[in-house]
C-alpha cells in the first residue's frame, strides 16, 4: 500500500511557483512562502550561469492572504501585484520597488476593484488600470504614472466589460454586452468616439476571448467560434471588420485554448488546442526548431509561461499528471535549457497516480469526456468513488497534476472528473447544450458517469460520493437533493443552494453580463418557478444522505446565506451534516491553515461513509 501523502504536501504552500522573467531577462521573480504566505521573490539571471539562488530574496511581505498573481512593470524595476481583504475581491493594485525596497498602494480606494488592463514595452513607466470608482458595475480606464504614482481617468466606460489597448497603451476598443446575451465589439475613433465593428452572437459569447492587439494597432487577434463550431484564432481588421482564420482544430471538435505571442511584435507564434491532452500549432515557422527542442525536455504537456522582451529566453512548464510541475528556462541563442525548480518537489517522495481519459455516451447520446484517477496500487475495480465536479460551470477539467485527484486516489478512491454538457473547450454546441440544464441534463451527465464507471466494473455503486467547489458545490447539493439514491454522501464547498438568490446577489461588476445568466441559467422574475425547481434548497426535504458544507464568510459570488439556508433546512429535517464556516475567506480558501482544516475534515468525512484512508 502506498504511503499517505501528507495534506501539507498536497495543499500547503508550494515550495516555488509562477516564475516570471524581467523584461530585460536579467532577473527572475516567482512566488514562494514567506511569513507563512506566498510572496514574491527575485534572483539575478546571468548568461551561461543561470539563476543565482544565493542572492534570492523576498520582495513583498503579505502576511494576510498571500499573493496569487503578479507582473513585472515594463521598466524592470518594479513588480505589480493585487490583493484583497479576506476574499472580498475588491482588489487593490500594489507596487514593490526593487531598487528602494518600498511598497505603494497604487489604488487606495475602499470598496473599489482594480484590474490591470495593459502594459507595453514602449511605455515602461505607465500602466492602464480599470477602476469601478464611479459605477460599481463598470470599470473606467485610468492611466497610471508609476514614477509619480498618479492616476488619471482616460476613458469613460460606455458599457463594456473588457477593454483592449495597443502597444502605445491607447485604448482601441472593448466588448459591450447586449440585452440578448450577444456582445457588441466597439472600436474607438481618433476623436474618442465609439462605433460598433461587429456583433458576437450570444451562442458564441461564452467561447470568445481577446488575445491581443497587433503592434500597429490596425487589427486584433481573438479566439472565437463565430462563423464556425469550435473556437478559432482569428485576426480582425479594426476598420473593415474583415476576418482571417489563423489557427483552428482540423476537425472543429475542440477550441483553441491558448496562444503564445511575441512579447513586442505581438504576432501569434504558437497555438494550443486542448483535447484529451494538448496539441500545438506552430504559426511562426522560424520557431520550429526551438519548439521541438523544448518539447523534448519533458513528456508532459508544454505550457509557455513567458520570457524576456527580446524573445531569446523562454520560461516553460510541463503539465504532468503524476508528478510535480517542472519549470525550465530555455535560451534560444544557445539551445541550452535549465531546470529552475519543481513546484512541489516533496511529491517525488510519494507514488502518484496517472490520470486516464475516458468517454461515454450520455442518456441522450451526447458524447461526454472525462478523466479517471485510480489509486496507484491495489485493485482497479469495485472501488469507492468520488465524483469531483469542476466549478464554473463554464470551464473544464484538464489532463495534468490535480492535487485533489491525487489526494482522493491516495486515500483509496477512484476520482471521476466529468466534462459535463456546458463545459468549455469542446465547441460552442457543447457549451450551449448546458443552457438551462443546471440540475437537469448537466446533473444527468454526472449520474450517467457513475453508471458508466459502475458498468465498467471500476465503481462500487453503493460507495459513491459527489464533491465540488462553486458550481461543483451546487452539483453536490443537487446530487444529494435530486438523486440521493446515487450517492452515499456529498461535499459542497461555496456552492449555491438557491439559484434565484444566486442571480439576485451577483457582484455588481458581473451585472453587465446578467443577460448571459438569464439565457444560460434563468431569469429570476420570469423563471422563478423553474429556478426554484432546480435549486437544492427547494428539495432539501428529499435529502437523506450526509453532507459536509464549507463556506467563506466574505464570499462575494456565493453569499454566506446560500450555505446557511441549506444547513438550517438540514438541521430541521434531522439530516446528518457538518458545517465549516471560514469567516476570513471568500470564494475559496486562500490561507493555508484554512485549506488544511477543510481537507482534514473532508477526508475524515469521506472515510466515515466510503471507507477510505485519512491522515491521523
Amino acid at each position: 500500500m502506498t504511503d499517505l501523502i501528507p495534506l501539507t504536501v498536497l495543499f500547503g504552500n508550494p515550495e516555488r511557483t509562477s516564475p516570471r522573467l524581467s523584461p530585460d531577462g536579467t532577473r527572475l521573480a516567482w512566488l514562494a512562502p514567506s511569513m507563512g504566505m506566498l510572496n514574491v521573490w527575485i534572483a539575478p539571471v546571468s548568461a551561461g550561469a543561470g539563476i543565482d539562488w544565493e542572492q534570492s530574496r523576498a520582495v513583498t511581505n503579505d502576511a494576510e492572504s498571500g499573493i496569487k498573481t503578479f507582473v513585472w512593470a515594463e521598466d524592470g524595476t518594479r513588480l505589480l501585484y493585487v490583493r484583497d481583504v479576506s476574499g472580498d475581491e475588491n482588489w487593490r493594485l500594489y507596487e514593490a520597488d526593487l531598487d528602494t525596497g518600498e511598497y505603494r498602494d497604487l489604488t487606495p480606494h475602499h470598496g473599489v476593484q482594480a484590474r490591470i488592463i495593459a502594459t507595453a514595452p514602449g511605455r515602461p513607466s505607465e500602466v492602464l488600470v480599470g477602476l469601478n470608482i464611479d459605477d460599481p458595475q463598470l470599470h473606467d480606464v485610468y492611466r497610471l504614472d508609476l514614477a509619480a504614482g498618479k492616476l488619471v481617468k482616460e476613458v469613460e466606460n460606455p458599457g463594456v466589460i473588457g477593454w483592449f489597448a495597443d502597444s502605445a497603451l491607447e485604448v482601441r476598443g472593448g466588448f459591450k454586452p447586449n440585452g440578448d446575451g450577444s456582445l457588441a465589439m466597439l472600436v474607438r475613433d481618433e476623436a474618442g468616439g465609439w462605433r460598433p465593428l461587429k456583433t458576437i452572437p450570444a451562442d458564441d459569447a461564452m467561447s470568445t476571448s481577446m488575445v491581443t492587439v497587433s503592434a500597429d494597432g490596425a487589427s486584433v487577434f481573438m479566439i472565437t467560434p463565430a462563423g464556425g463550431e469550435a473556437a478559432r484564432l482569428v485576426q480582425i481588421d479594426l476598420v473593415s471588420g474583415a476576418e482571417e482564420v489563423l489557427a483552428a482544430d482540423a476537425g472543429q471538435l475542440a477550441d483553441i485554448s491558448r496562444v503564445r505571442c511575441h512579447p513586442v511584435t505581438r504576432e501569434p507564434q504558437i497555438a494550443t488546442v486542448r483535447k484529451e491532452r494538448a496539441d500545438y500549432q506552430v504559426l511562426d515557422r522560424s520557431l520550429a526548431d526551438d519548439f521541438a527542442a523544448v518539447r523534448k525536455l519533458h513528456p508532459g504537456d508544454l505550457v509557455f509561461e513567458g520570457g524576456d522582451n527580446a524573445d531569446t529566453l523562454w520560461l516553460v512548464s510541463f503539465v504532468n499528471d503524476s508528478g510535480p510541475i517542472p519549470y525550465f528556462l530555455y535560451d534560444r541563442r544557445t539551445g541550452d535549457a535549465t531546470l529552475l525548480f519543481e513546484h512541489r518537489p516533496e511529491l517525488n517522495r510519494y507514488t502518484l497516480a496517472p490520470m486516464v481519459p475516458f468517454s461515454f455516451r450520455a442518456r441522450d447520446g451526447l458524447l461526454i469526456h472525462g478523466y479517471a484517477t485510480f489509486p496507484a496500487d491495489g485493485p482497479s475495480e469495485n472501488l469507492p468513488t468520488v465524483v469531483y465536479v469542476h466549478g464554473g460551470p463554464w470551464a473544464r477539467d484538464f489532463w495534468g497534476f490535480d492535487p485533489e485527484a491525487q489526494w482522493l486516489a491516495n486515500r483509496g478512491y477512484l476520482c471521476l472528473q466529468v466534462n459535463f454538457r456546458g463545459s468549455t473547450g469542446y465547441g460552442k454546441a457543447f457549451v450551449n447544450a448546458g443552457d438551462r440544464e443546471w440540475g437537469r441534463g448537466m446533473q444527468d451527465d454526472l449520474t450517467d458517469a457513475v453508471a458508466f464507471a459502475s458498468a465498467e466494473g471500476w465503481t462500487d455503486p453503493g460507495r459513491v460520493a459527489i464533491y465540488g467547489w462553486s458550481y461543483g458545490g451546487y452539483a453536490a447539493l443537487a446530487g444529494a437533493a435530486f438523486t440521493p439514491e446515487v450517492y452515499r454522501c456529498a461535499v459542497d464547498v461555496v456552492g449555491p443552494s438557491n439559484l434565484i438568490a444566486l442571480i439576485e446577489t451577483i457582484p455588481p461588476y458581473w451585472a453587465p453580463m446578467i443577460a448571459q445568466f438569464h439565457r444560460r441559467l434563468g431569469d429570476p422574475v420570469r423563471d422563478a418557478a423553474f429556478l426554484s425547481s432546480i435549486s437544492p434548497l427547494s428539495r432539501a426535504a428529499d435529502i437523506r444522505i450526509p453532507l459536509l458544507i464549507a463556506q467563506g464568510g466574505n464570499d462575494p459570488r456565493v453569499n454566506r446565506a446560500e450555505a446557511e439556508q441549506i444547513v438550517s433546512a438540514l438541521r430541521r429535517a434531522g439530516i446528518e451534516h457538518e458545517y465549516l464556516l471560514f469567516p476570513d475567506e471568500g470564494h475559496g480558501f486562500a490561507k493555508p491553515e484554512n485549506r488544511l482544516k477543510f481537507y482534514a475534515a473532508a477526508e475524515r468525512f469521506l472515510a466515515r461513509y466510503l471507507g477510505g484512508r485519512f491522515e491521523e
